[in-house]
């Protein structure tokens, strides 16, 4: 619980043309009805919108909404995108490509993922298959990061996007494309996951905990204008493979994979993506090992131990994943072209069945 020496914090951040502002702290608002209730009183009210389908475009139009309030975790976000996008290639068809503008949304998170900061959305169509789209006028236009607003969301949902968001920090380290500055902010980002991860689960009403949280996923996935897009660790490249094919959640599958492929780090990776990660332990104020391969090792022996202590460890098998298919996990994964790493990564997925 907050103590009455501790101050929960708070303020606001504006970011470029398309994220006008990220307002943080307890009482920023309230839940769905009273978000309704604000919204009729101003007579800005059209629908709201629980179980989300192909046919939700259409029904956004039908109540002429011109912004869209999302309130929960990465799939109500991802969903006011993919909606967003849905409606402006009906109205560019109808206007023969006449450019308009985009609808807005507003993002209320409940979990960390972090989905609220990036300009893209996945999806499953009525086909199964998963679909991405993207675009620079997708990321929301307001973020309301209200701590009291967390405190019903689940304790494994919440722990375990957690989790993702330390996969964006811990990932972003040596995925190309990264800013310096922005592998700092991972950096800081690492250092509170691990520290409010664990006094969260110790206490789930801790508001001061919580609302760190909420500003380390902030951190953890920091929003910039990307004009091509860079391609994602080995972790989350692995996560949306199983996620998509197995039906398990992003942030489980963060907790299943990041740990053993921050230790292939130590093999692969260059030298300075090494360094980057060995310098997360400065943040953790943990001594080094001597070298940056020991410390490489020792961060993936840390999450590794932060999974357990969460108490989220998990398995393939419990998902129902066929040991039959690791391989094709695999390949769809990496490819074929480079045959040792096809092998390690074998190796990872059958040290996580």
């Amino acid at each position: 619980m907050t103590t009455a020496n501790e101050t929960v914090p708070a303020g606001s951040y504006a970011y470029t043309n398309t994220l006008e502002g990220v307002y943080y702290g307890p009482k920023c608002t309230g839940i769905v009805t009273k978000i309704e209730n604000i919204l009729k009183k101003s007579n800005a009210f059209g629908a709201t919108f629980s179980e989300i389908g192909e046919h939700a475009p259409e029904a956004v139009r039908e109540v002429d909404a011109d912004i869209i309030v999302s309130v929960g975790g990465g799939s109500p976000v991802d969903a006011s995108k993919a909606i967003i996008f849905r409606l402006q290639q009906q109205r560019a068809q109808e206007t023969s490509g006449k450019e308009l503008e985009f609808l807005r949304q507003i993002a209320i998170p409940t979990t960390l993922s972090a989905a609220e900061y990036t300009c893209g959305a996945g999806y499953t169509n009525k086909q199964g298959d998963k679909v991405v789209v993207a675009h620079q006028q997708l990321t929301p236009a307001g973020i309301i990061l209200d701590a009291e607003l967390t405190l019903s969301t689940p304790e494994q949902l919440w722990l375990s996007t957690g989790m993702r968001a330390l996969d964006h920090a811990v990932e972003s380290l040596y995925r190309p494309g990264v800013p310096l500055p922005m592998k700092k902010l991972c950096h800081a980002a690492i250092a509170d996951l691990f520290r409010f991860l664990v006094l969260s689960k110790k206490d789930s009403e801790d508001l001061v905990a919580r609302q760190r949280l909420q500003v380390a996923s902030w951190m953890s996935l920091w929003p910039r204008r990307i004009e091509t897009h860079s391609p994602v660790g080995l972790s989350h490249t692995l996560g949306h493979k199983l996620g998509a094919t197995y039906g398990i959640p992003h942030g489980i599958t963060s907790c299943l994979t990041l740990a053993p492929v921050v230790n292939l780090q130590a093999e692969i990776a260059s030298q300075e993506d090494k360094e980057y990660l060995a310098e997360a332990l400065l943040y953790l104020r943990e001594p080094s090992t001597g070298t940056v391969d020991g410390d490489v090792k020792k961060l993936s022996y840390m999450i590794a131990s932060l999974v357990q202590e969460l108490g989220l460890q998990k398995t393939l098998s419990q998902y129902g994943v066929p040991t039959a298919e690791i391989e094709q996990i695999a390949v769809r994964a990496v490819g074929q072209e480079d045959e040792e790493l096809l092998s390690k990564v074998k190796i990872i997925l059958e040290s996580i069945y």
